[in-house]
């Protein structure tokens, strides 16, 4: 770490008494919105929301059980810690061994840059607290696979929990253990401290209470102004979503329109972020007449919505309206992640009472088969769904942060702990950054729709298994015998590739094809053919036993799968074109895309 000289201007003492008497004062009122809001928290009250003390019990029993594996394995650390201090004196006194055997365990994984700074690498007491931390998180990982009597569930819930815990004690996080931090502090007097503070401040106050960590410049960006700008009308609406077509940029487009099913547990203008990564804009360039469901930010109004109202009033309707706004006979349908999945309830509803209005569906990092979900997964149980249900409460929904906080806590060094250095120890301002807007625009959950997802998908897998009903009508996925296209990701976290790849497993029909993409659930889908990124993989038909299998006999492609997802939907509009068609043609418009539902911020209902 560099020990040159502060040439910054001494902050002015009058200054920063003032500075920090605001301080105290806002702490105070912070602080006491918080004790309010616990208070009347209905969600606040469980000791152990996340249902971890179970698996945290055998994981303790088994440490008593076991003393001899335990004395052995601390006995290990604390000579590999020996054996790493000395590797380090003797590195700092011109010696390059590090000791034996430790080299390759104590290296950051490819693509960490927590620890880019050249004090890491070139001063020994952070080159020590570096490697030491590497070597206590892979002590700790193998600690935890060591463990026997856990079931596969309570394995992957105290994985989650260790990987979390490794993240959070990272040297980089804590002022007095970053080099970056400590020479920032030198150069700007503790500047950086009270600014970071400040940050802290503003983003408690804008929780009200609780902390909302920005990621970007939340003022940087207006949705319909910035992001979410293609043409297009709002051409129906109903309590639970706004219907938009969007304006043609062709002369003829494809006959058959196609209708886009978005997720609700955030907005759908990730498919329309801006001119150059907007798939919809694309769409709409390639001749598709396109719609999209704009699902509204629920409050209590919604409170009585259920899964089977939601498909009533989103896709069914949607459909219903695409096809008298169009004249088509039939469409082609698309769902994005939980809008995949209401896609297929939806179709395999339709095919059970003999509607035939979907010519082909899509499905884009998708799940249906939710035995191996991901690390959403990981805290699904009777416990944990009661613990929500108490949280949703007479309300009616689920905050929106709560899915932030859990989305976030995914990926937490990326999305917690970077901007606390960042915001809270640096005392730097966000960037304007699109996709992290996105992110920070988060929706709340219609609470009983919510349960029912969580419960019968996560929880019971009731879809996949053929023991799901709706009002009344039993679903089978094989009875779904529509062609069908299938996109996952290699680094999706949320719908990862195996579980979606199963989904495709299930269906009936014989004309299927999955595409496997570069990235993970957003940037694997939003991949502009312009931008030049990532590859994806292809393979007639759906060949093997699992996803391992499929991809051994899979092609590589570079670029986007755009290109190839488009001469597929050709070919289900049988390569007919019409005359384009002007929004609301038919049913009126009500509205400029992207309406007025999208709009609607959770912290200001």
């Amino acid at each position: 770490m560099s020990t040159r000289k502060d040439t910054t201007a001494t902050p002015d003492a009058a200054q920063t008494t003032s500075r920090i008497a605001d301080l105290v004062a806002r702490s105070q009122k912070v602080w006491a919105a918080t004790l309010e809001r616990n208070a009347g928290d209905p969600g606040s009250a469980s000791a152990d929301p996340l249902h971890t003390m179970p698996a945290l019990t055998k994981l303790a029993q088994d440490t008593i059980d076991h003393p001899q594996k335990l004395a052995e394995a601390t006995l290990d650390y604390w000579t590999r810690q020996a054996d790493l201090w000395t590797g380090i004196v003797q590195k700092s006194l011109g010696g390059k061994d590090l000791g034996p055997d430790l080299g390759p365990d104590l290296t950051p994984e490819k693509g960490d840059k927590r620890f880019k700074h050249e004090a890491w690498d070139q001063n020994p007491v952070f080159d020590y607290l570096k490697q030491s931390y590497l070597l206590t998180g892979d002590w700790l990982k193998q600690r935890l696979a060591d463990a026997e009597g856990l079931s596969p569930a309570e394995r992957r819930k105290l994985e989650f929990l260790t990987r979390n815990l490794i993240e959070a004690i990272a040297p980089t996080n804590y002022a007095a253990t970053n080099p970056e931090v400590l020479q920032a502090t030198l150069d700007e007097g503790g500047d950086n401290l009270l600014r970071g503070l400040e940050n802290l401040l503003r983003d408690l106050e804008r929780g009200k209470g609780r902390l909302r960590i920005s990621q970007t410049d939340l003022d940087a960006f207006e949705v319909g102004v910035d992001l979410a700008t293609t043409p297009g009308k709002v051409i129906h609406q109903n309590e639970v979503m706004q219907l938009i077509q969007y304006a043609p940029a062709t002369e003829q487009v494809h006959a058959r329109p196609l209708l886009i099913v978005p997720p609700w547990i955030n907005k759908f203008y990730i498919l329309d972020l801006n001119e150059k990564k907007s798939l919809i804009r694309w769409l709409v360039g390639q001749g598709h007449t396109v719609f999209v469901i704009s699902w509204i930010n629920p409050d209590q109004e919604q409170r009585g919505e259920s899964w089977a109202s939601y498909m009533r009033k989103g896709p069914l309707t949607a459909i219903e309206k695409v096809l008298e706004e169009t004249g088509a006979d039939k469409l082609n349908l698309v769902g994005y992640c939980i809008g995949g999945t209401m896609t297929g309830t939806t179709l395999a509803h339709m095919a059970a009472t003999g509607d035939k209005r979907v010519a082909s569906a899509t499905f884009l990092t998708a799940q249906l088969d939710f035995s191996d979900a991901g690390d959403l997964q990981t805290f699904i149980d009777d416990e944990m769904i009661g613990n929500i249900e108490a949280q949703i409460g007479e309300r009616g929904y689920l905050a929106a942060e709560n899915m932030a906080d859990a989305f976030n806590s995914l990926r937490s060094t990326d999305l917690i702990w970077g901007f606390v250095i960042n915001n809270y120890l640096l005392g730097k301002e966000n960037f304007p950054f699109d996709l992290l807007y996105w992110n920070s625009d988060s929706t709340r959950m219609p609470g009983q729709v919510h349960l029912y997802y969580l419960d019968q998908f996560y929880n019971r897998n009731s879809l996949a298994k053929g023991e799901m009903e709706i009002d009344g009508v039993a679903l089978d996925l094989a009875q779904v015998k529509l062609p069908a296209y299938h996109v996952a990701t290699v680094e999706d976290h949320i719908a990862p590739a195996p579980s979606a790849y199963r989904a495709a497993k299930l269906l009936g029909s014989r004309s299927q094809r999955f595409v496997l993409t570069g990235s993970g659930h957003i940037a694997g889908v939003v991949n502009p053919p312009a931008a030049g990124k990532y590859q994806y993989w292809t393979r007639t038909g759906i060949k093997g036993a699992d996803l391992a299998e499929w991809r051994e006999g899979a092609a590589e492609t570079a670029g986007s799968w755009w290109p190839d997802w488009d001469a597929w939907l050709v070919k289900q509009s049988r390569g007919k074109q019409v005359p384009a068609r002007d929004p609301g043609a038919v049913l009126g418009q009500i509205e400029d895309a992207p309406g007025s539902y999208v709009k609607v911020r959770y912290d200001e209902r």
